[in-house]
């Protein structure tokens, strides 16, 4: 199973952002992140900057984890992939529909997803897939 460090996690997409900068091959996982980090050029210094695995964003600060909403961002992808929860493809299909941009319905999706995951935190209980999945029902009515 794939359960990369802090550091390992950040390195990938410092890395896959410089090869894509440097246009060399990329794979198809760093094809999709590459056309995430195109839509966060407010991330991009911090990709270039060889002390950003490293660094904390601690929320008290009021900073948002760049790395941590890139990677909720790759999550959301591999899950609509494979339609995992099932329903949540034509779910975001519909959200998509009504915001009239992927991007924006993206970011709905990641709130949906990060209320999940302090939900199951807060508990010590597995991710609910069923309240994730009305979660972003919601957001598309």
């Amino acid at each position: 199973m794939f359960d990369p460090s802090r550091e390992q996690a950040r390195q990938f997409f410092i890395e896959t952002w410089r090869k894509h900068r440097a246009q060399e091959v990329l794979t198809p996982l760093e094809h999709i992140t590459a056309d995430l980090l195109l839509e966060h050029p407010e991330y991009h210094p911090l990709l270039e900057d060889p002390d950003a695995v490293g660094r904390d964003f601690a929320p008290e600060d009021g900073q948002i984890n760049p790395f941590l909403h890139l990677s909720l961002h790759l999550a959301i992808e591999e899950q609509l992939s494979i339609d995992q929860p099932p329903g949540i493809r034509p779910a975001f299909a519909t959200l998509q529909l009504r915001l009239g941009d992927r991007h924006q319905a993206m970011h709905q999706v990641l709130e949906c997803l990060g209320e999940t995951i302090w939900e199951a935190q807060r508990s010590g209980t597995p991710l609910d897939g069923a309240a994730y999945l009305e979660r972003i029902r919601k957001r598309a009515r």
